[in-house]
């Protein structure tokens, strides 16, 4: 008999997680979601960590939702007072369509003028595209898909098992053309890329076409982890569901391993070269809220950041990958305007940043002259 899934709403204590600053693949500085649990129940997702959930049995994670009945009021609450910047929010887990959680926190960042990025795997978000079409104008959207696979790829159906309720990708796409139609930039998160089912080059450039031919403009890509009883529950899965596949995760993932084994990197680089092929970036454009006073800062933290990245993929040195990194998080923090910096000051002033020597002084100069 199939298990029911049984919703407990409760009181939240606090719904605003914050961060120092930005990180460099969703541009988002905060996030806040509704839900714990998720009806999906992807059975490879992260979420079932001890760390991320508060289950001791990680089968509950898809069968016990818990929700957060006054999101919408904290999150207003912790809002008042935060700096302007992005928040990572929404879920159209089907638990949506009987509370209408994340609609009601959209809202609420409608309201207060905050930008908003949406990670998801259900085409349910359609139903609030007005909502966030006007937070797009007002302050921006950015959403993206989260799609590891396509219908004709050849591992389809059982990366289809894996994925458990989602929607069909096909689904996921349709609602990715309809949201570009709409002006908003959306994209698809590759996440995670499965070794032996999605990792293979016709599924890359698959993804890379479907998500190009539906109006996406970027791809982001990386791998599996595993750890603690989320390892122990996916290897589960493999033992009693794909077992032609579990010499290979056992080989990837040994014991006290979180990360993949081997040359992630390549997978990556591939990856960038589907992008390529069908133009659109492996990596997602920074939103720019309108009327920002130090919108040069931000767009000269994701040009350092794309360089870091690139640098990684490139096998470079772990100095210079950190030095564009560190480099980043320095303007980033910058509260001048680092073009006003560079107009009085020159290349001096530039060398002056913390984090940006000589060398990249330079690099940076070149660059300002470029945009300008």
């Amino acid at each position: 008999m199939a298990r029911r899934v049984m919703f407990v709403p409760y009181k939240a204590k606090t719904i605003l997680n914050k961060h120092k600053r930005a990180d460099h693949w969703f541009w988002t500085r905060y996030s806040a979601y509704p839900y714990i649990g998720c009806q999906h129940g992807c059975e490879f997702c992260y979420c079932r960590e001890q760390k991320y959930s508060p289950y001791d049995d990680p089968n509950d994670f898809a069968y016990v939702i818990k929700v957060k009945e006054n999101a919408p009021e904290l999150l207003r609450h912790a809002l008042k007072n935060a700096p302007l910047d992005a928040i990572f929010t929404g879920d159209y887990q089907p638990a949506e369509r009987k509370f209408g959680m994340s609609r009601r926190m959209l809202e609420v960042c409608h309201e207060m003028g905050f930008p908003v990025f949406v990670l998801e795997r259900n085409d349910g978000i359609l139903r609030d595209l007005d909502l966030l079409k006007a937070i797009h104008e007002k302050a921006r959207t950015v959403v993206a898909f989260s799609v590891i696979s396509t219908p004709d790829s050849k591992n389809y159906d059982r990366v289809c098992q894996m994925e458990h309720l989602a929607p069909p990708a096909a689904k996921r796409f349709a609602a990715m053309e309809k949201i570009a139609a709409a002006g908003i930039p959306v994209g698809v998160c590759m996440m995670p890329i499965l070794p032996g089912l999605c990792d293979d080059d016709d599924n890359l450039y698959l993804v890379a076409r479907w998500t190009a031919d539906h109006g996406g403009t970027f791809i982001l890509a990386s791998g599996l982890t595993l750890s603690d009883q989320q390892k122990n529950y996916f290897f589960a899965v493999l033992r009693e569901r794909f077992p032609d596949l579990l010499a290979l995760y056992q080989r990837l993932y040994p014991p006290k391993s979180y990360a993949q084994a081997g040359d992630w990197n390549a997978t990556a680089r591939k990856v960038r070269e589907a992008c390529a092929r069908y133009g659109i970036r492996d990596r997602m454009p920074r939103p720019i809220i309108p009327g920002e006073k130090r919108a040069l800062n931000k767009r000269v933290v994701e040009w350092l950041a794309d360089k870091a990245y690139e640098l990684e993929l490139a096998r470079e040195s772990e100095y210079r990958i950190w030095a564009y990194r560190k480099a980043a998080w320095a303007v980033e923090d910058m509260e001048q305007d680092i073009g006003l910096v560079h107009q009085t000051m020159g290349l001096k002033g530039l060398q002056g940043i913390p984090n940006i020597g000589q060398s990249l002084g330079k690099v940076l100069e070149d660059f300002l002259w470029k945009i300008r």
